[in-house]
């Protein structure tokens, strides 16, 4: 698994969303999928990015 320069070996996917999945810049949790950019940060979802002041960010339905 590659992440920019970054580069692992895990013995599970697991082990590897730990290691390598972006955080939520509001909540924390690890972004698995998606998410919701604004500007520089990430967002595991579009109400964390409304809470972080990104007034305008929708789920995709």
């Amino acid at each position: 698994m590659a992440q920019g320069e970054r580069t692992g070996v895990f013995d599970s996917f697991e082990c590897a969303i730990h290691a390598m999945a972006p955080e939520c810049s509001h909540c924390g949790c690890r972004i698995i999928g998606h998410g919701v950019e604004n500007g520089s940060a990430m967002y595991c979802c579009a109400h964390c990015a409304r809470h972080a002041g990104a007034g305008e960010a929708t789920d995709r339905v």
